[in-house]
């Protein structure tokens, strides 16, 4: 019974959310948008521990609006001024495909909108809301898979925060160089004296977990908006220590809600076991009713799976279960 009123809370809030984001039509043209307006200081930036989209390579921006700043005082979730606006673009083969667009209306509500370059790579029009597939030869499997504006989300919608990448874990090396540029206030002191990094037992485990923690846990995490389930991957700067236990405890030795074989007893993670542990099967899988992350890419991270591997089967297979 508890899982499906988290299913309708998670339903009820995505609802909302799609309301928001239907509000105004989106600019029809990426020019439109404001993206090659050199006036507007745009500020590149790259999130240490980014999400896999099939690897492309990409590019991402922010500006302000002029005399505003972020709210950095919840350091988990950071609260963005009205007229923020944010761009990705997706390039393959030295070629840009796609730029996203995420922007905070006037009245406090996200827009999302995907536009799809033209083959000299000078112009971006907006894509059809339920998104299109475009060949590009350059891509896996030639083609690549433009998002619908719902499909967005699926990932935005129930984040503790719908801008994903642009946070304190994931900037921690560039945090006094935001504060210093007036890009955010209210950051809490002891995170510029001690740059925040996600607590673990080695290097290994932390690129594991960061892995985890920038594909996963804009859904996976303990706050309101979260899937209905119990496993929790996102990573707290607030208290890392007790975040990072949070995370283990949900999936080292834990029961995992999909079960591969009735027969058997499968577990999320099994120390020193990765054959066995359902995430790197989920992680893997291209099957739409199995593979994780449910969007957003058709070919596994193959570099990420091996990492995964490595921290489970050598550096976890003498950990206690939490």
């Amino acid at each position: 019974m508890k899982s499906w009123r988290g299913l309708l809370a998670f339903a009820c809030a995505l609802l909302v959310f799609a309301d928001q984001a239907r509000a105004a039509e989106p600019p029809r043209t990426l020019r439109e948008t404001g993206f090659f307006d050199a006036s507007s200081p745009k500020l590149p930036f790259s999130p240490q521990y980014p999400l896999w989209s099939d690897g492309a390579d990409k590019q991402r921006f922010i500006a302000l609006p002029p005399g505003t700043a972020i709210d950095a005082s919840n350091p988990d979730a950071w609260d963005f001024p009205r007229g923020t606006r944010l761009w990705k673009t997706f390039t393959h083969g030295g070629r840009p495909v796609e730029t996203r667009l995420i922007e905070r209306q006037a009245d406090g509500a996200w827009q999302f909108a995907a536009y799809v370059w033209d083959a000299e790579g000078r112009s971006a029009e907006l894509a059809p809301p339920r998104g299109t597939i475009l060949v590009v030869p350059s891509a896996p499997g030639g083609r690549y898979v433009v998002p619908g504006r719902g499909d967005c989300l699926a990932c935005h919608g129930g984040a503790p925060s719908p801008v994903l990448g642009f946070a304190a874990l994931q900037l921690a090396p560039e945090l006094r160089a935001l504060v210093e540029r007036g890009w955010l206030r209210g950051l809490p002191h002891e995170l510029l004296a001690t740059t925040p990094r996600i607590a673990a037992a080695s290097s290994v485990e932390r690129a594991a977990l960061g892995t985890l923690h920038g594909n996963c846990a804009h859904c996976h995490h303990a706050g309101p908006g979260r899937v209905p389930l119990r496993l929790t991957l996102q990573q707290r700067v607030a208290d890392p220590e007790v975040s990072a236990a949070e995370v283990l405890r949900s999936m080292v030795g834990a029961r995992s809600r999909y079960q591969p074989d009735p027969q058997a007893d499968a577990r999320i993670v099994v120390p020193g076991d990765a054959a066995a542990s359902v995430l790197l099967r989920r992680m893997r899988s291209r099957d739409p009713r199995v593979q994780m992350p449910p969007l957003g890419t058709e070919h596994a991270d193959e570099q990420a799976l091996a990492l995964l591997a490595h921290w489970i089967s050598q550096d976890l297979s003498r950990h206690k279960e939490p």
